[in-house]
């Protein structure tokens, strides 16, 4: 087969098309020939050799992907040879064929077509992981979501709605918040001109917000401890802004709030299956139904992997971008 490959860490270059050994599922896994992948922060990040596979993961980047099962490994059943399906993945799905931990598959949602089903695993489960199955979120509840217009951002804006919640975004440009305001978000932020605790404070009369989903770490912590509502729950799923940071213990103990992290990738199969199932039982009706759909800023050749690279790292899109395989 053909897949991307990181011959050495480095800038969007590093990215090189070329010949890989074929992949083969082993025992409960499936062989996936992937139609689209999509691109993630975490594939940037390895490319420029910070952030290396888990053990026993493929060595080629990409964390979902969708396609059609073309073998069943040993031990394999409810899924048949030319199945259509999304899966989450712990890498390989800048690839033509990667094998998936059954635990990982999802069938592709009704109304969603293959390719634009791979812009949903990697969103799909660490929203859905994060904002319900740790902070549980609350219909009635403020939820803010750093990045609004990013892949995670777009989701996140959609399923709290969709539960519903209040959903303040911080973004940065009126463009992108108002593709923000589009999905359904009810408090629009750019955070380049305006204080996201200023404006948050405005916009619940003080309250502040129960879940606060960030994805800059350490540059953001003092201020979003401040933006938690009392008994708040302060999810950190990035580290774009850094990684350490003063925390005001007094501050969290006056607001009986919680401070999380969370990374998906190197969970163990059966943490990642919970997950994939809880995504299925609860988001894909939601797909199905047409309340949260995939948002796909363009679509790219997989070859050409590098200018994908080069557009998330400009931040000039909104949603996801995907590679599409020969």
């Amino acid at each position: 087969m053909y897949a991307i490959t990181i011959p050495e860490p480095g800038g969007p270059e590093a990215l090189v098309w070329a010949e890989a050994p074929d992949p083969v599922p082993g025992e409960g896994e499936v062989l996936v020939e992937v139609v689209a992948s999509a691109v993630n922060r975490a594939d940037v990040l390895q490319r420029q050799g910070f952030y290396n596979p888990p053990p026993g993961a493929s060595v080629h980047p990409g964390l979902e992907c969708s396609g059609r099962i073309a073998a069943l490994g040993p031990g394999v059943s409810g899924w048949s040879v030319g199945d259509e399906v999304c899966a989450l993945l712990s890498g390989g799905g800048y690839a033509q064929r990667v094998a998936v931990p059954v635990g990982q598959l999802l069938p592709v949602p009704k109304g969603v077509d293959l390719a634009t089903a791979a812009a949903l695993p990697e969103v799909a489960c660490t929203v859905w992981s994060n904002i319900f199955m740790i902070a549980h979120l609350r219909p009635g509840e403020t939820l803010l979501v750093h990045g609004g217009a990013s892949g995670i951002g777009t989701m996140a804006i959609q399923l709290g709605k969709a539960v519903g919640a209040k959903v303040a975004v911080t973004a940065g440009s009126p463009e992108k918040l108002a593709r923000c305001a589009e999905l359904g978000a009810d408090v629009l932020i750019d955070y380049r001109t305006q204080d996201f605790v200023e404006e948050l404070d405005a916009a619940t009369d003080g309250a502040g917000a129960d879940v606060i989903l960030d994805i800059m770490g350490a540059k953001y912590l003092e201020r979003n401890v401040r933006a938690l509502a009392v008994s708040g729950r302060l999810v950190v799923i990035g580290l774009q802004g850094g990684v350490k940071a003063e925390l005001n213990l007094g501050a969290l103990l006056a607001k009986r709030a919680a401070v999380m992290a969370t990374t998906l990738r190197a969970r163990p199969e059966q943490e990642k299956a919970a997950i994939v199932a809880a995504v299925r039982e609860h988001v894909w009706p939601l797909v199905e139904g047409g309340a949260v759909r995939p948002v796909v800023d363009r679509t790219l050749p997989m070859a050409d992997a590098a200018e994908a690279h080069r557009i998330l790292e400009s931040g000039a899109h909104v949603g996801k971008v995907l590679l599409l395989a020969p």
